[in-house]
């Protein structure tokens, strides 16, 4: 009998269960409420002519773009040889400005020279500072090597300027990190 019961019991509470089950359904799951269909009026010729021409935007986006990068290229362009102009009016020696756009990520154009002491490399330093600032309305981010006078380095953000002492530019000779690199003609500076 003791069979018999547990068979009886398991039946009722099964039931007991699936009833649970399906209320609890029921009161989670909303049913389907059915939900009548409605018409949009259809825009009208006017709506229609008033809506922007898709193709249009990413064309003129397009166009922007590198018109904005490539003023951004100029004024860097500018900008170096600015600075070659300055040191060349403080009689820097060898002065050459490398185009690395492309070839590094913290520079558009790198204006190397020399001076003959050190202390006309600090002297070259304070004259393009104040001669770019005047001429130009760029001012020097940063400037390291000023005490020394055996190298100098300036950032103007698009343009590193490097002023060396003669014999610290030929014991780095950076020069050779970018002989792949353009070079643009200093004669440029002088108003070419």
């Amino acid at each position: 009998m003791a069979s018999k019961r547990k068979a009886g019991t398991g039946k009722s509470d099964s039931s007991k269960r699936d009833k649970a089950k399906s209320a609890l359904r029921s009161t989670l799951v909303p049913a389907k409420k059915k939900v009548a269909a409605t018409k949009l009026p259809a825009p009208s010729r006017a709506a229609k002519a008033s809506k922007p021409d898709k193709a249009a935007k990413p064309r003129k986006a397009a166009l922007t773009k590198p018109t904005s990068q490539s003023a951004a290229d100029e004024r860097a362009r500018k900008l170096a040889l600015v600075i070659a102009e300055a040191g060349l009016e403080h009689k820097a020696l060898n002065v050459e400005i490398i185009d690395v756009r492309g070839k590094v990520d913290y520079s558009d154009y790198v204006v190397v020279m020399s001076g003959r002491s050190d202390r006309q490399v600090n002297a070259l330093g304070r004259n393009i500072e104040e001669s770019v600032q005047q001429n130009h309305g760029s001012r020097c981010l940063g400037i390291e090597g000023m005490p020394q006078g055996t190298w100098l380095l300036m950032d103007y953000g698009d343009v590193v300027v490097h002023i060396f002492h003669e014999d610290t530019r030929g014991y780095y000779d950076l020069e050779t990190l970018w002989l792949d690199a353009a070079r643009i003609p200093v004669e440029d500076a002088h108003g070419g």
